[in-house]
């Protein structure tokens, strides 16, 4: 029987190696799940960059896709999916994103591995409940490997590896046969990549090491049987020693092929050919940093995907909750913007302006945020010349690493950004023409409610306290509200000068006017 559709929601992580699906309900303490679907689809293929999807393995992921859209839809859930490195590294990821739109219904989101680690992280820390002690995660994928150093619920490190299961197994175990030489090497390629934030993890340090994902799943299971202790009702906490899981790799090792290896073991086919690059990760990171033993989270990027879902819609209870996107556009306004004060006024009145026109503009109610953030972000071009400071903006945006937020929204986000001042929106500019057609109207709707904000508090120093909106006699009249006795001419007339972009989308005549108190 399917849910309250107000309340359920889906988190999808198209992954290299497998599809992660879990559907839940918002409960006082997070979520509780209703259901969870997996499915191994090895999307992606390559010892190095993972260039391309094959068609066969396109075909795989978009009939993997309609069957968790449907388990979605049977529990009236609100889908969301995110994509990670197969995806993300692909020269042919359009394709893949546009059929899956139109033949499965799935739009994807495809995150950086920065945000990859943050949204792991989001998942892990709930399941672990480690407190404010000081905890190194690893989740390794089968694209990247992500680690993370984070300290009373605050990511101090976060870093995204090309260290997959997958991809080291195409670089150095691809044959069936084990070749001699194989696992010395590959444990050398890891030890080196890891090598770049040894200094950075020791001066941080950690009192914790936490696993997550389906490789670390599947060694510490393998390990609990070879061990012959006795099946745990859940693995999350599961600790095993460095010990053993070296161990673990030299029996590994010992199978001199991938057949030999999944019957030894009891593995699955999918999970015998990749689960020995995995464990030479693993151990790659104990011996990097010095971690003695490790603790199992069963939560990992699906699950932060959903706790992350249920912060923007508000419906997490926890006080504690902050939203991330939020915190991080904040932080890079204080960092490069000389006046961070009006823009966060600008940003107010910008909101304002759009609850009152987003009907009329049918504006989409995510588009808000995106609204909010480009206020607040503006004029952080500010900080390499205050000369074009609206194109250096898209810069700096474009090039931060804002987290809570796809490739998408920061693109919006700088480009709504670049067009508060000066030239409005052109084909001609190819940051707006690489647009898809719906977000260039986006871009043009909300860069438009951007410019007359700005206009309003033209003299830096929010004496514009409110706006309200009306239609009469076929135009759109804007009333501004001041404070006692403020003089509103300057920035009356610089919103005035800024409304053609607004009166071109709606087709009509736009006037900014002081609000006349018998009218109020």
């Amino acid at each position: 029987m399917g849910a309250d559709s107000k309340t359920v929601i889906a988190a999808l992580d198209v992954g290299t190696n497998s599809f992660h699906l879990v559907v839940a309900k918002p409960v006082e303490t997070g979520f509780e799940v209703i259901t969870t679907e997996k499915e191994v689809v090895r999307l992606g293929h390559g010892a190095g960059d993972m260039k391309q999807l094959e068609p066969d393995a396109i075909e795989r992921g978009l009939a993997s896709l309609k069957r968790m859209r449907e388990i979605a839809a049977t529990n009236n859930a609100e889908l969301r999916a995110v994509a990670t490195s197969a995806v993300r590294e692909a020269k042919n990821r359009g394709e893949f994103i546009k059929r899956a739109r139109k033949e499965a219904g799935v739009e994807i989101e495809i995150i950086s591995g920065v945000e990859e680690a943050r949204l792991i992280y989001l998942g892990a820390k709930y399941a672990v409940a480690v407190g404010d002690q000081p905890m190194l995660l690893v989740d390794i994928g089968g694209g990247s490997t992500e680690i993370v150093i984070a300290s009373s619920g605050e990511i101090l490190l976060s870093r995204s590896f090309k260290l997959g299961s997958v991809r080291l197994t195409d670089r150095f175990f691809s044959t069936d046969a084990l070749h001699p030489s194989a696992v010395s090497s590959c444990r050398k390629f890891v030890r080196s990549m890891l090598a770049t934030i040894k200094p950075e993890v020791n001066e941080l340090g950690f009192e914790i090491a936490v696993g997550s994902s389906g490789t670390i799943e599947a060694l510490a299971k393998l390990i609990r049987r070879l061990n012959k202790e006795p099946e745990p009702k859940t693995f999350n906490r599961f600790e095993f020693s460095v010990a053993d899981l070296t161990k673990t790799l030299e029996l590994l090792a010992d199978s001199p092929t991938v057949k030999d290896r999944a019957k030894r073991f009891d593995l699955e086919a999918s999970r015998a050919d990749i689960i020995l690059a995995g464990a030479i990760i693993l151990e790659g990171v104990a011996l990097s940093f010095d971690i003695n033993k490790f603790t199992y989270s069963d939560y990992a990027l699906r699950e932060g995907v959903l706790f992350d879902t249920l912060a923007r819609e508000n419906l997490l209870t926890h006080p504690e909750d902050v939203d991330p996107a939020m915190q991080s556009i904040k932080q890079l306004a204080d960092r490069c913007d000389d006046r961070p004060e009006h823009s966060m006024h600008t940003a107010k009145i910008a909101i304002s302006l759009f609850d009152s026109l987003q009907k009329r503009l049918n504006l989409p109610a995510a588009s808000r945020r995106y609204l909010e953030a480009a206020a607040i972000l503006a004029n952080v071009g500010v900080v390499i010349s205050h000369s074009k400071h609206h194109m250096h903006s898209y810069y700096v945006i474009r090039n931060s690493e804002l987290v809570g937020l796809t490739d998408r929204e920061i693109e919006l986000i700088a480009v709504i950004a670049r067009y508060h001042r000066k030239s409005a929106p052109k084909q001609s500019h190819p940051e707006f023409a690489n647009l898809s057609d719906s977000d260039q109207q986006l871009v043009k709707s909300l860069a438009a409610i951007l410019r007359i904000a700005i206009g309003l508090d033209r003299t830096q120093d929010g004496r514009v306290k409110s706006v309200s909106v009306r239609a009469e006699d076929e135009q759109f009249l804007i009333f501004a509200k001041a404070s006692a006795k403020a003089d509103l001419e300057l920035n009356l007339y610089a919103a005035n000068e800024r409304r053609s972009l607004l009166s071109e989308i709606l087709g009509t005549k736009v006037k900014v006017l002081a609000l006349d108190r018998s009218r109020d």
